[in-house]
């Protein structure tokens, strides 16, 4: 993407950063990434931050099965994967007022120090063959605190690390770095749980803290520019409003919880799945496998919505993935053996990441820059602040019921929402004559003009007649003005909401 000439460099946006980096779904793309690797300060964060993300996924997933270990409990379970995730659903909007006020580059160095201070003294209180369990609880809480503050500083700042030009680059990498880590962590933790114990995946992880600390420490960080939006409570409230105005943006919040609270507490309680269901140890190696084939299905998934189905609507993508994931979850759930177990789990990340990362797409298309930050706040406490919440009842119903019959529902709940997840624009619909006006403004009545591919205006006379700063039509946010002769507005990267399909969200 080129700058007119002579213009400075836009300010990078807090919210185009942060949704990239929660779901990791962004397309990898070659020239711009390699762009940006060359810039020493971007390299040497980048690759802090992998090694420090393969340790907290490595600790994450190996968390969840020695919880079990321990307990035989998945109720237990579900509380420790609440306490670890519980705080992204209740702190992530203040974490991102913190981050806008300190010192960034200070926030993340002593946030980091907190998580591997408390890394630590996890590792040091599972060293008993009977450790306390509210210890346990209490440390995993305090690590999770400091990962919500962690996150919103951290999607501000390094993408900022690299050229305007190369931002797409940037973002691209963080996205496969996240999806990476999410695939190399759990192998690693699991055959060092079957080899070593829990204690020192947990140490090993407490250290990896140190790359990130070093390299943050190594580095002075630019200033990002926050958002005129504002964030907090305000931010919240108002994206409350967006999502209101907007039958897409609504479908899309609405899928994304019911989804993730109904069809996601597998996620937390693989482990209790892995023993109950296909008598595999949560310590040995194979369960650090299964764990490991779902994460590269959903590499797969995320990577497939830039690649390989960059063309095909995401309204289809949303519901055939929503129902190709019923299907492997039902699959998943019935099967009896580990050898058949693998595959399973992995068409189910596959299509659980391929769904999601259409549905956030779609959803972001419809939003203009002004509304975007509000309604993604609502998007990431949506995702990940529910899946906390699901494992959280799912634990209790696991023991109660068996977890057959809750991966059973979650399949169940998935088929329903095949239904409802119908985010298909029904006619295009672009900004009208006021193109310039605050994305708010068409919340609180700014008119929308139905145009042609030419631009011309083709509501009923009556509506056009009654059209203009007063009218309304409802269901829809305004996107970016018509270009001159009704072509599409194309913009990559970081800033893309109309005509680049493959931008996603959480």
């Amino acid at each position: 993407m080129s700058e007119a000439l002579g213009s400075e460099p836009k300010a990078v946006s807090l919210e185009e950063i942060e949704d990239s980096l929660v779901d990791g779904d962004l397309p990898f793309r070659v020239g711009t990434a390699r762009a940006a690797l060359a810039q020493r300060t971007f390299r040497v964060v980048f690759f802090g931050a992998f090694a420090s993300n393969i340790g907290s996924w490595m600790q994450s997933v190996i968390l969840a099965a020695y919880a079990y270990g321990i307990s035989h409990s998945s109720t237990f379970v579900g509380v420790v994967v609440f306490a670890g995730m519980g705080p992204q659903l209740l702190l992530s909007v203040l974490g991102g007022a913190v981050a806008d006020r300190m010192d960034r580059r200070r926030l993340l160095i002593a946030v980091s120090v907190e998580q591997m201070v408390f890394s630590a003294a996890l590792a040091l209180v599972c060293l008993s063959p009977h450790p306390s369990k509210l210890l346990i609880v209490a440390f995993v809480a305090a690590i999770g605190i400091g990962g919500a503050a962690y996150a919103p500083a951290y999607s501000a700042v390094l993408p900022a690390l690299v050229g305007r030009e190369n931002l797409p680059g940037a973002i691209s990498l963080n996205s496969a770095q996240m999806n990476a880590s999410r695939v190399i962590g759990p192998a690693i933790g699991g055959i060092a749980y079957h080899l070593v114990g829990p204690s020192w995946v947990f140490a090993g992880n407490a250290l990896t803290y140190l790359f990130v600390i070093a390299a943050l420490a190594s580095v002075r960080l630019p200033d990002v520019a926050p958002s005129a939006a504002g964030r907090g409570l305000r931010q919240l409230t108002a994206g409350f409003a967006a999502a209101r105005a907007d039958r897409v943006v609504t479908r899309s919040l609405v899928t994304v919880a019911v989804f993730s609270l109904f069809c996601l507490p597998f996620i937390g309680l693989m482990p209790v799945v892995a023993a109950r269901d296909f008598a595999m140890s949560p310590r040995s190696a194979g369960y650090g496998v299964l764990y490991a084939c779902f994460g590269l299905g959903a590499l797969a998934g995320a990577l497939s919505i830039g690649t390989v189905l960059a063309t095909v609507p995401k309204d289809r993508i949303v519901r055939v993935g929503m129902l190709g994931f019923a299907a492997a979850m039902f699959a998943f759930a019935l099967v009896r053996t580990a050898a058949v177990a693998f595959p399973a789990v992995a068409f189910v990340g596959l299509f659980y990441f391929a769904m999601l990362t259409a549905l956030s797409t779609a959803m972001q298309e419809r939003l203009s820059d002004e509304v975007r930050g509000r309604v993604m706040a609502l998007w990431i406490m949506g995702f990940g602040g529910t899946v906390a919440l699901g494992n959280l009842i799912g634990g209790p119903v696991a023991d109660a019921v068996g977890v057959r019959p809750l991966l059973l529902a979650g399949g169940v709940v998935a088929l329903g929402l095949v239904a409802y997840a119908n985010v298909r624009v029904p006619e295009q619909v672009l900004s009208g004559t006021n193109g310039g006006a605050s994305a708010l403004d068409g919340v609180h009545g700014t008119a929308h003009l139905h145009r042609t591919a030419a631009g011309r205006d083709v509501r009923p006379a009556a509506r056009r007649r009654t059209g203009g700063r007063g009218a309304r039509v409802r269901g829809f946010l305004p996107l970016r003005p018509l270009p001159p002769h009704g072509g599409r507005r194309s913009r990559s990267g970081a800033d893309g909401v109309v005509g680049d399909a493959r931008r996603a969200g959480a």
